[in-house]
């Protein structure tokens, strides 16, 4: 699905994990400690895609009932023991973030990753630089796909959530959260769209990798003079 973009964007609002840096081996590794210490199955790899969008606080009440806080111990313990490790930029997006801050665009990071562990990542990879804001779980009063993590986000920074902020993700949460913000929604990743994952919250484009996604705002941003 393409659908023409005829404007840049003021400002960008990316998703973290898996759309600028490869989280799914440290998230399957952190969750199948928490299910194996709570009595759950473990996952695979296709499972943990699957099931993993939400925040903990949103998602562990479901999965783990009166227990929840219990596992949400085990799992930040096990998260915290690994997760720099484990941390891999995608390819291209060091030199994607580079590329919109010097063109002018205001960056900023909405994640349902712990705001903490964010802000830690970020600033391992020497990113923190590129950013207005990076808000994660628990830093607003609700969790994407809330509103309330995107008006963090863009606070004190002069512009309002709207069509002329992109919001850039790898899931269909990513989505819901642009369109209850009225921002554009773009699909940001390498994956084709599975049938039926977006039926309910599409994407006005879908993007393969960050180099192409660099060009494409560079195209809006300097247009092309006709010959």
């Amino acid at each position: 699905m393409t659908i023409a973009l005829q404007a840049a964007p003021k400002a960008v609002i990316f998703d973290w994990d898996n759309t600028l840096v490869d989280s799914w081996g440290c998230i399957q590794a952190a969750m199948n400690r928490t299910l194996s210490v709570m009595g759950h199955p473990e996952w695979d790899i296709h499972e943990t895609k699957r099931k993993v969008a939400l925040s903990l606080r949103d998602s562990f009440p479901q999965m783990f009932g009166d227990r929840w806080t219990e596992a949400r111990d085990v799992f930040y313990a096990a998260f915290e023991e690994i997760h720099l490790d484990y941390l891999k930029p995608l390819p291209g997006a060091a030199e994607m973030l580079e590329g919109l801050a010097a063109l002018g665009v205001t960056l900023s990071v909405v994640s349902n990753k712990n705001g903490r562990f964010l802000r830690q990542e970020a600033e391992h990879l020497g990113w923190s630089k590129h950013f207005h804001r990076l808000v994660g779980a628990t830093d607003a009063a609700a969790d994407k796909p809330s509103p309330e993590p995107v008006h963090l986000a863009l606070a004190e920074s002069g512009i309002l959530p709207g069509p002329d902020v992109w919001f850039c993700g790898d899931a269909e949460v990513d989505m819901h959260c642009a369109a209850n913000t009225g921002c554009t929604p773009i699909l940001l990743r390498i994956d084709e769209m599975e049938d039926g994952e977006f039926d309910n919250f599409p994407p006005r484009c879908h993007v393969e990798g960050c180099e192409t996604f660099v060009a494409l705002v560079s195209e809006l941003v300097v247009p092309i003079s006709s010959i």
